[in-house]
C-alpha cells in the first residue's frame, strides 16, 4: 500500500531532495551573480574617482592652485549632471572651490583615505545621497576631496536583488509544483501497480499488469512481471490439474476398497479374526479419505480457485452459529465454551470456507484441551479489520514451533497421540489468505490464542 502522507513515499522524498538541490544551486548562482555585479559596480566607481583625482592632481602640478581652483569652479554643476562631488580646502578645511559648501563632518582628512558620507539635498532636507570619495593631500597643505553619488548603483543593486528574490521564489514555486506533480504521478502508477498485483495474488492469477506506450521503467517492469505471472499461472495450472487428476483417480479405488471391506463385514461367514482386521482398516481408510479431502481444499484455497464472487458474511452471526453447534460436544468433553460476539462484523468472502476455518480451530481445541478447560471464541472490530480469536487454556504451542505448526503434515510432540493428519492449521491459514486475512498464534497465558484478522467490509 502506498502511503498518502507527504514524504512517506520514495517519490516524494526524491522530488524533495532534487528540488532542494536545484534550489540551492539557483540561490548560490544568483548570490554569486549579485556579488560579482556589486563588485563590478564598486570597481567602476573607484576607477572613475581615481581617474578624476589623477586629472585634478595633474592640473595642480601644471598650473598650481589657481589652475586647480578654476578647473573645480568649472565643475560646479557636475553634481546635477553626473553626481560628481568636488571640494578643495586649505589646511584649516576652509572651502576654496568645489560643489560642496563645507567639509563633511564625519570625514577625517587622511592621505589617500577612502570615505563614505551622505549629502542632504532639497529644500526640506528630506533627500539624502550616499557618496563614496577619496581624500588627497596636495603640496601646500591643501586637501582635495573627490567622490561620486552612489544612489543609482545602489538602486540598481536593490532592483537586481529584488529581481533575484522574485526569481528564486518563482523557481521555488515551479520546482515545488513539478515535484508535487512528479510524486503524484509516480505514486499513482505505483499504487495502480500495487493494487493490480494485490488483485492478482488474492483473486485472479490470469490478470496482467497494464503496459503503457511510454516504454519507461514502469512499462519494462510490467512486462517482466507479466512474463513471470504467465510462467506462474502455467505452473499453477499444471499442478492443479495434476493434483486434481491424482485426487480423482485415488477417490475411486479408495471408495471401491471401502465398499468391498464393508461387504465383507456384512457377510455372515466372515471369521471374527477377519472382522477384527477389517474394522481398523476401515478407520484408517476414513482417515485417508479425510486427509485427501482436506488436501484438496487446501490446494483450492491456496490457488484461489474457490474465490468466486464474494458475498457479505457477518462474522458475529457465523461465530454464534458455530458456537451453538459445538457447545454440546464441548460439554460432553467437560469443556466450557464462551462466545463473545456482539453487533456486526461484516467481511467479504465465502461463508462455507469461513465456517470451515472456525470449525477447524474449534476442532483443535476439542483435541488438545483437557477436560475442565475453557475455550473462548470472540469477534471484534479493530479500525478497518475484523479480528476472530479462539483462545484456550490447553498445553499451547511453544513460540519456536508456531510457524512450523502451520505447515502441512506437521505434528508437534504435544499432539503426537491425538487423531488427525496435521492439516488443520494449514487449512486455516490457506482460507485466511484466500480472504486477504492474516493468522497469528500467540500465548494465552496459559494455552494458545489463534487470531485471524480480515479486512472489514465497508457498509
Amino acid at each position: 500500500m502506498i502511503p498518502d502522507k507527504p514524504f512517506r513515499s520514495s517519490a516524494s522524498r526524491l522530488a524533495f531532495v532534487y528540488g532542494t538541490v536545484v534550489l540551492l544551486l539557483v540561490v548560490v548562482l544568483q548570490g554569486t551573480v549579485f556579488l560579482l555585479t556589486r563588485s563590478a559596480l564598486q570597481r567602476e566607481i573607484h576607477a572613475i574617482v581615481a581617474a578624476e583625482l589623477d586629472d585634478l592632481e595633474e592640473d595642480y602640478r601644471e598650473g598650481g592652485i589657481v589652475s586647480l581652483v578654476n578647473v573645480l569652479r568649472s565643475h560646479t554643476d557636475s553634481w546635477g549632471r553626473t553626481g560628481a562631488v568636488y571640494l578643495l580646502t586649505d589646511d584649516a578645511l576652509r572651502p576654496l572651490a568645489g560643489n560642496l559648501t563645507a567639509w563633511p563632518e564625519d570625514v577625517r582628512p587622511v592621505q589617500s583615505h577612502e570615505v563614505r558620507f551622505r549629502i542632504v539635498t532639497g529644500e526640506d532636507g528630506a533627500t539624502t545621497h550616499p557618496v563614496w570619495a577619496r581624500v588627497q593631500q596636495l603640496p601646500g597643505d591643501y586637501w582635495l576631496l573627490v567622490g561620486t553619488d552612489t544612489s543609482e548603483s545602489r538602486r540598481a543593486l536593490r532592483r537586481f536583488g529584488f529581481a533575484s528574490i522574485w526569481g528564486v521564489a518563482m523557481i521555488t514555486t515551479l520546482i515545488g509544483l513539478l515535484g508535487w506533480w512528479y510524486s503524484r504521478q509516480t505514486a499513482q502508477r505505483v499504487r495502480d501497480f500495487s493494487a493490480a498485483c494485490d488483485s492478482i495474488v488474492h483473486s485472479d492469477l490470469s490478470r496482467r499488469l497494464a503496459v503503457g506506450t511510454r516504454s519507461d521503467e514502469f512499462d519494462q517492469l510490467s512486462r517482466t512481471v507479466n512474463d513471470m505471472l504467465s510462467r506462474i499461472e502455467q505452473q499453477a495450472t499444471m499442478l492443479r490439474t495434476t493434483f486434481g487428476s491424482i485426487a480423482h483417480d485415488l477417490r475411486t479405488p479408495l471408495y471401491r476398497l471401502r465398499v468391498r471391506l464393508e461387504e465383507g463385514l456384512l457377510r455372515d461367514d466372515t471369521p471374527r479374526a477377519t472382522r477384527d482386521l477389517v474394522t481398523p482398516a476401515l478407520e484408517e481408510l476414513d482417515r485417508v479419505q479425510r486427509t485427501l479431502g482436506t488436501l484438496l481444499e487446501i490446494a483450492r484455497a491456496e490457488a484461489g480457485s474457490l474465490a468466486t464472487r464474494p458475498e457479505r458474511v457477518d462474522m458475529v452471526a457465523l461465530v454464534r452459529e458455530m458456537g451453538e453447534l459445538y457447545a454440546p460436544g464441548m460439554q460432553d468433553k467437560g469443556l466450557i465454551l464462551g462466545v463473545d460476539a456482539v453487533g456486526e462484523a461484516p467481511v467479504a468472502g465465502q461463508r462455507q470456507l469461513l465456517a470451515q476455518l472456525v470449525a477447524n480451530l474449534l476442532e483443535n481445541a476439542l483435541k488438545y484441551v483437557p477436560g475442565g478447560g475453557r475455550v473462548g471464541l470472540s469477534v471484534r472490530t479493530d479500525k478497518d479489520r475484523v479480528v476472530l480469536s479462539v483462545a484456550d487454556d490447553g498445553p499451547g504451542i511453544p513460540e519456536p514451533d508456531r510457524e512450523r505448526a502451520q505447515q502441512p503434515f506437521v505434528r508437534l510432540e504435544a499432539g503426537a497421540n491425538a487423531s488427525g493428519s496435521g492439516l488443520g492449521l494449514s487449512l486455516v491459514r490457506a482460507i485466511a489468505r484466500l480472504h486477504r486475512g492474516e493468522i497469528e498464534l500467540r500465548d494465552s497465558h496459559p494455552g494458545l490464542r489463534v487470531t485471524c484478522s480480515f479486512p472489514a467490509l465497508r457498509q
